[in-house]
């Protein structure tokens, strides 16, 4: 029997916040694959509900939230019918995540090295705590931190930003899980060091052999670490591919959108960029039609009136609008 290439599957996911205003419908019916030893990106807007994806996965969604619907397999097991106990094993041990804002996750009144021995020890009984505190040294060096037998008993208010953003990835690398998710890693870091930071994951990952579901709104992060890249938009997904289609062949309107208003360096002169015009819309009452279609200037009649389905516009390169349809009836015509 040939064994499975797929890590972890996504299908039909809804997740809703019940709110005193109505039902926030955050995520509306996404799907994808991630497998082995893959580096995908999750791009979008803020409110697009890429973290809440994230956080549906990991077993931390907060209440008035709650995943209505599909499922979310993890090597061919159900993560949503996982027992409190059975999801606090798997998280750590199976899946681990890298937080926006390091200072606000690491506790500012226990050492990193008292941090990260408790990370390991709650997962592996096998380590005594001298075992475990040489292990937290090791991971601590693995991530580029100097000096780690020293700085293993310093406060994350000693440590540099960059750095307390080193010491949560030994934090969610030191169980060697299969599936790391990172939740924007580099929002909160200067250029230089957001630099080295993709450079560590993308060296770590390549040593660990570790997924990695890689949520941002920068595309220049997206082109430098991932294989494969989901655009999100208002809870949905709207275009799906390699990296390397998302970039020189987008066939979403929203997907064309976001990198006309993202800065190039080889462009000559000095180009205006194009904002996406109108407003992201209002998920409390969504149109009945395509989430972006009041925000495109190709949008149809039809748009407004039926949620476009996934067209495969080439190899494993979906993308859901309505113009592929139009497009592909005006081929039928010529031929």
């Amino acid at each position: 029997m040939e064994e499975s290439k797929t890590l972890l599957e996504v299908k039909d996911l809804k997740v809703s916040f019940f709110t005193p205003a109505g039902e926030v419908k955050a995520v509306n019916g996404i799907s994808y694959t991630l497998g082995y030893n893959e580096v995908m990106g999750i791009v979008g807007e803020s409110g697009s509900g890429k973290s809440v994806e994230a956080y549906s996965i990991i077993g931390l969604l907060q209440s008035p939230g709650r995943v209505t619907g599909g499922s979310i397999r993890f090597e061919g097991e159900d993560v949503l019918q996982f027992s409190e106990e059975q999801m606090r094993r798997f998280r750590g041990d199976r899946v681990s995540m890298i937080f926006q804002n390091p200072m606000t996750c690491l506790n500012p009144v226990y050492t990193i090295g008292n941090q990260l021995v408790e990370a390991l020890m709650c997962h592996d009984k096998g380590y005594t705590k001298e075992q475990a505190r040489d292990r937290a040294i090791e991971m601590l060096e693995l991530v580029g931190i100097n000096n780690a037998e020293k700085r293993i008993d310093q406060y994350p208010h000693e440590f540099s930003g960059g750095m307390r953003q080193r010491a949560m990835i030994a934090m969610a690398l030191i169980c060697e899980p299969k599936l790391l998710i990172a939740d924007e890693p580099t929002t909160a870091l200067d250029v230089t060091i957001q630099a080295q930071i993709l450079e560590l994951m993308k060296d770590l990952q390549k040593k660990k052999n570790t997924s990695i579901i890689f949520i941002t709104h920068n595309l220049g992060v997206v082109a430098e670490i991932c294989d494969r890249v989901s655009v999100m938009y208002a809870g949905h997904i709207v275009e799906q591919g390699k990296v390397e289609d998302i970039f020189y062949r987008p066939q979403h309107p929203y997907t064309k959108g976001l990198l006309a208003s993202t800065p190039r360096l080889d462009e000559e002169g000095r180009e205006r960029l194009i904002p996406i015009e109108g407003t992201p819309i209002d998920l409390l009452n969504p149109p009945k039609g395509c989430n972006f279609g009041p925000r495109c200037k190709d949008c149809m009649k039809i748009c407004l009136r039926e949620k476009p389905p996934f067209v495969e516009t080439g190899e494993g390169h979906l993308s859901a609008c309505w113009l592929h349809m139009k497009q592909a009836a005006g081929k039928g015509a010529e031929a």
